[in-house]
């Protein structure tokens, strides 16, 4: 059975930095992409960033380009969401989803991920 789990999430002042976690277990390929996702309240669940299954190709939001970094550690079979000089504004919840197929859909589609963990919330205030 397909596990994905997020950890990681917390409070944190504005500026502050947290660093999340994604591990997936129990796929039947080693070969995967991730998706790091949020939704705050009353909004509708965007696109943070994307990492491809090699780690070779990321891809980030406007908003978070610059504090964000994705990376991926393929022997222990997680992916990192490194979030510095956090906003309020980013207050969310934050999922990571799994991508086994590959068709060229754009990375912002939420309905080409194929497994999806259930959150980690963060909150940036102070």
């Amino acid at each position: 059975q397909v596990q994905v789990v997020e950890s990681g999430g917390g409070l944190v002042q504005p500026g502050g930095s947290l660093r999340l976690s994604c591990a997936a277990s129990g796929l039947r390929t080693t070969y995967y992409a991730i998706g790091w996702f949020r939704q705050a309240p009353g909004k509708e669940r965007e696109g943070v960033s994307y990492i491809s299954g090699g780690g070779s190709a990321t891809y980030y939001t406007d908003s978070v380009k610059g504090r964000f970094t994705i990376s991926r550690d393929n022997a222990k079979n997680t992916v990192y969401l490194q979030m510095n000089s956090l906003k309020p504004e980013d207050t969310a919840v934050y999922y990571c989803a799994v991508r086994t197929r590959f068709s060229g859909t754009n990375w912002l589609v939420t309905r080409s991920y194929d497994y999806w963990g259930q959150g980690t919330q963060v909150t940036v205030s102070s």
